[in-house]
């Protein structure tokens, strides 16, 4: 009985058939088997009872199935756009050119040290910055927000005047140095009557006679009004009061009052005209404080 002749495939058909039923082609594999029902053998197995798989034209080989672009998923969406949103905590906001009606998601020059101990229910603070420790003019802004989940937003500017040994932290009586540190605003007075006050206001007027004494008979209206500073006194007590919780050492009676166009022995002075619109200003429903300090202290 002649034998047939036997069909000798080239090595690349080989290597199709060979991908066809590996793992990486395995449904093509089957797509062959499919297609491929009742057509003939194309190679003829030798020692073997496997069957050669059928081979199919390259145009006859399955598309790629095409997949439906992955959308993202939307919480993440929402993470990422609020992370985008949210301010750094640790960002600090630049001091510059603040001028008023400008909002900021936190008070400028204020890091989050610092930031952390103005409470939430202050909804108007004051911020001094001096450029140094050294310096002895500041720039003062009055900063105001609906709730603690608001923007600042700057209402006012002044330039101001402090202690003429600049700023300390742990402060002496009599170094001539302005506090640092972040204050409650919740008492006023002066020698002249009272302005319209929103804060408690205390009229004495023997305090011409102590501006003279401590500034000269120039300057005897440097008391005419004035909001304490709640550094080492008793908040809800007239700006004259002499209880010093801190001891007498940490030295006390450091007050916003009228300037006198040179440094202070502590306070922070302002114009006679903005310490009344302070005066008028300063709202006790606001839980009012005051940031002061040089810009490094301040920031961190």
């Amino acid at each position: 009985m002649p034998i047939a002749p036997k069909t000798v495939l080239p090595a690349a058909v080989l290597t199709a058939a060979a991908l066809l039923v590996s793992g990486c082609g395995a449904a093509g594999s089957a797509n062959a088997q499919a297609a491929g029902d009742g057509a003939p053998v194309a190679a003829e197995s030798v020692g073997s009872s496997l069957s050669a798989p059928q081979l199919q034209a390259p145009g006859d080989f399955p598309a790629p199935a095409v997949q439906a672009p992955i959308e993202p998923n939307a919480a993440d969406s929402t993470a990422d756009d609020e992370a985008a949103s949210t301010p750094d905590a640790d960002k600090v906001m630049p001091a510059d050119d603040i001028s008023a009606g400008q909002t900021f998601p936190s008070l400028p020059g204020v890091g989050p040290e610092t930031r952390s101990d103005v409470p939430d229910s202050a909804r108007q603070v004051l911020v001094a910055i001096g450029e140094d420790e050294k310096d002895t003019q500041n720039q003062l802004v009055l900063y105001q927000r609906a709730d603690a989940d608001s923007e600042w937003e700057a209402v006012k500017v002044f330039t101001a005047h402090n202690g003429r040994s600049g700023w300390a932290e742990e402060r002496r009586e009599g170094d001539g140095t302005t506090p640092v540190g972040v204050f409650a605003l919740t008492d006023a007075g002066g020698a002249k009557a009272d302005p319209n006050s929103k804060l408690p206001y205390t009229q004495d007027s023997g305090l011409r006679d102590g501006a003279a004494q401590v500034y000269g008979e120039d300057w005897r209206d440097v008391f005419d009004y004035v909001i304490a500073i709640n550094y080492n006194r008793k908040p809800g007590t007239a700006p004259t009061d002499n209880t010093r919780p801190m001891g007498w050492d940490a030295g006390g009676k450091i007050w916003l009052h009228v300037d006198h166009d040179s440094p202070t022995r502590g306070c922070v002075t302002v114009p006679t005209d903005e310490m009344q619109y302070l005066l008028q200003t300063i709202d006790p429903e606001l839980d009012p404080h005051i940031v002061m300090g040089p810009a490094d202290i301040l920031g961190r």
